[in-house]
C-alpha cells in the first residue's frame, strides 16, 4: 500500500485525518507510536519531525502509555492543526 501525504490546501474531516493516520501505523497494533508519526510528519513535508511527533505523543497520550491511542487521536487534530498547518473539520 502507497503511503501519500496529504497536500496543505485541503480540508479534511476527523474521520479522514483518522484513515489519514492510521496508514502510518506500521505494526496494525491500532495505535501510533512516536516513530510512526514522525514518519507522517516526515511526509508532511514537516521540518524537525523527532521533536515534533515527541510533542505531539506527550500532549495527545492521556492515559501515559507512550502511544495514541483510537480515544486520543482527537487530541492531535488541535497539533495538525497547528504545527502541520493541516485544515481540520469537525464534519
Amino acid at each position: 500500500m502507497a503511503i501519500r501525504a496529504i497536500p496543505s490546501s485541503r480540508e479534511m474531516t476527523v474521520e479522514d485525518f483518522k484513515e489519514w493516520l492510521k496508514q502510518f501505523d506500521t505494526d496494525r497494533d491500532g495505535r501510533i507510536s512516536r516513530s510512526e508519526l514522525q514518519e507522517a510528519i516526515r511526509r508532511r513535508g514537516g521540518w524537525f519531525s523527532g521533536l515534533r511527533a515527541g510533542r505531539a505523543v506527550r500532549r495527545a497520550d492521556m492515559d501515559g502509555s507512550g502511544f495514541v491511542d483510537d480515544s486520543e487521536v482527537e487530541n492531535l487534530v488541535a497539533f495538525a492543526q497547528k504545527t502541520l498547518g493541516m485544515r481540520i473539520t469537525a464534519w
